[in-house]
Order: structure tokens, then C-alpha cells, then sequence
């Protein structure tokens, strides 16, 4: 089985959430339902303050947490490793969506809804809407051994003093981060 997921560039990401819109956009999501958010931080103070942007949706964990907390087995991994919602089983209980550490999964229209990494966009050649939209093309979204070995020589994680550690849930997610990434003591601002 494929195990599909995201890379994501912050050295490059001007926080300019097109990626977002465009997840909302695909998704017809209503104001306050979002499957992919942009969140900012900053960290140092003084003459040396920083700045730096995290685009997020499901990471499509390879030990997802919402997974075992269904009780209904309505979360399961597709063939391309993705975490999906039958929504013929699901009952739109909302067990999943507190234990995801990433804030992935929304309860809308009585179902757990989350990103599906446009799956019906993949089955036309097409790239996911998020990763299509970017206009800084920070963002793909490919089988996650192919990205890590694309990417090598990025220095790729999936730790950032915001998110959750990687151990948690092993998420198929890496990342290009910048220094201050790592600095534990930072703000979440609002753009």
C-alpha cells in the first residue's frame, strides 16, 4: 500500500492562506469549517523578533488517534494511506475529532468531516487543491517516501515546537523548517 502525504516548505511560505481558501473553496465549507489552516507564530524579542507561517490539514497519520476512538469503524485508511470517513457508518458522535492532535477533523452536517486529500482531484490527474493553489509552491502532496527522497537534501522534519511531537502519531507530513521553528517559546498571532 502507498502511503501518501504532505510536504511542507515554512522557509518559504508567506502565510498568504490561498492554500486554505482554495481547501474551502474545493470543499464548499462554511465559515469556521476549515481542513486545512494557515497558523502564525513568532518568537525572539527586541532588535531579533521572528516570524514564521504553518500550513496544516490531516496528516493522514501512520498511527492516526481519531482511527481507534470511532467506535462505528467510520475512520479507515484507503489504499493510498489516507484517512477517510465512511459516512454511511458514521454517526457524527464526535469522538474522533478532540483526540486529533492536529484539530483535523470538524463535526458539520451531522458527519466527522476532514480533508481527504482531494482524492476525487488525484482520480483526474489532478494535484490536490491546496498544493494547486500555492502560490509559492511550498506545498506537495505525493507518496511520502518519494517526497522525503525528492527533498532530501531539505533537512525534513515533521517537529515544530507548535505541533504535537511526530512520535505521537507519526504523521506523513515532512517539513522544511526554519531555526526558530524549534524555539519553544513563541506567540500564535492572529493575520
Amino acid at each position: 500500500m502507498k502511503q501518501y502525504g504532505f510536504c511542507f516548505d515554512a522557509e518559504n511560505c508567506i502565510g498568504c492562506h490561498t492554500c486554505h481558501v482554495a481547501c474551502k473553496d474545493v470543499n464548499d465549507l462554511e465559515v469556521g469549517d476549515n481542513f486545512r489552516t494557515v497558523r502564525t507564530f513568532m518568537t525572539g524579542s527586541g532588535y531579533t523578533p521572528r516570524m514564521y507561517h504553518i500550513s496544516m490539514a490531516c496528516n493522514h497519520c501512520a498511527e492516526p488517534a481519531c482511527m481507534p476512538k470511532c467506535s462505528l469503524d467510520a475512520l479507515y485508511k484507503d489504499e493510498l494511506g489516507l484517512v477517510q470517513v465512511d459516512e454511511d457508518k458514521c454517526n457524527g458522535c464526535g469522538d474522533c475529532a478532540p483526540v486529533c492532535p492536529y484539530n483535523a477533523i470538524i463535526i458539520a452536517d451531522g458527519l466527522a468531516q476532514k480533508c481527504d486529500g482531494c482524492t476525487a482531484l488525484l482520480e483526474q490527474g489532478e494535484e490536490a487543491a491546496c498544493v494547486a493553489s500555492c502560490p509559492q509552491r511550498v506545498l506537495a502532496f505525493a507518496p511520502i517516501d518519494e517526497l522525503k527522497s525528492t527533498y532530501s537534501t531539505l533537512n525534513l522534519t515533521a517537529d515544530a515546537a507548535p505541533l504535537p511531537a511526530s512520535t505521537q502519531t507519526q504523521p506523513n507530513l515532512v517539513m522544511r523548517v526554519k531555526d526558530c521553528m524549534n524555539d519553544t517559546d513563541f506567540d500564535e498571532i492572529i493575520i
